[in-house]
């Protein structure tokens, strides 16, 4: 039995989510801003009351160790200008994705970045997979809209695997 494409790329997202969702549920506020090593990207309170993420335009070396915030926010980000390119409306900045904050409203955040892309997938047309895409790549690759489908996909397995062993260690670190 083969699958279509677009089945099969909606079966790995579900897949993928049941993995994030894993780690959500068991995230406790004080895990967001938890700083595992001296160098670190995490987020930070901006004087207006905001907040800010940590970032170098060139990779740094080393690399900073994220924290769970910084990936949280990460993962707003990327996924915010994926689903601006899938649904084709103009796209959003990154200092223009704000972070809710360590706690449930990044939480919920997440879970309706989810919502808001499956919904974008459910009605992809088979011509619609087979679009160009520019993101996260440079436009004239020949990439399409099932590629950068498969790069979410990825990418958010990358970000649940970097939350879940953040969560596992503090937990392994804190006095029983």
């Amino acid at each position: 039995m083969s699958a279509s494409p677009h089945a099969l790329l909606r079966w790995q997202f579900d897949l993928t989510w049941a993995l994030v969702d894993y780690h959500l549920e068991r995230l406790k506020a004080a895990d967001f801003l938890w700083e595992p090593a001296p160098l670190c990207w995490t987020m930070r309170l901006d004087p207006a009351g905001g907040w800010r993420a940590d970032w170098a335009d060139t990779e740094p070396d080393p690399v900073p160790v994220p924290t769970v915030a910084w990936l949280t926010w990460h993962i707003g980000w990327w996924w915010s200008v994926a689903t601006d390119h899938l649904r084709q409306r103009p796209v959003r900045e990154r200092a223009d994705v704000g972070w809710p904050g360590p706690g449930q409203e990044t939480i919920t955040w997440l879970r309706e970045l989810r919502s808001e892309w499956t919904d974008g997938l459910d009605h992809l047309t088979p011509a619609d997979l087979d679009r160009p895409a520019a993101y996260p790549w440079a436009a004239d690759t020949g990439l399409a809209v099932a590629h950068l489908a498969g790069w979410v996909n990825a990418e958010l397995m990358k970000n649940a695997a970097e939350i879940g062993q953040l969560r596992l260690l503090r937990a392994a670190r804190q006095p029983t």
